[in-house]
């Protein structure tokens, strides 16, 4: 896995614009969606990245010792 973020690309389903990004930046790992799962995403920006730093393990170990 390379520390370097593969470039997410777009594409199209049924008409209708998509967006495909990578997991852990990994390209063999694609996350594919649409618009409304975009602004969706946009919506709950930063209950999405609260999440994220709540439970990512580095975080977890450093809460718990509190």
């Amino acid at each position: 896995m390379s520390d370097e973020k593969p470039q997410a690309s777009f594409g199209e389903y049924m008409g209708s614009p998509t967006m495909t990004i990578f997991i852990n930046r990994n390209p063999s790992f694609k996350f594919t969606f649409g618009l409304g799962k975009a602004k969706a995403i946009l919506d709950y920006y930063e209950d999405v990245k609260k999440f994220v730093e709540q439970n990512e393990p580095e975080k977890k170990k450093e809460a718990e010792k509190e």
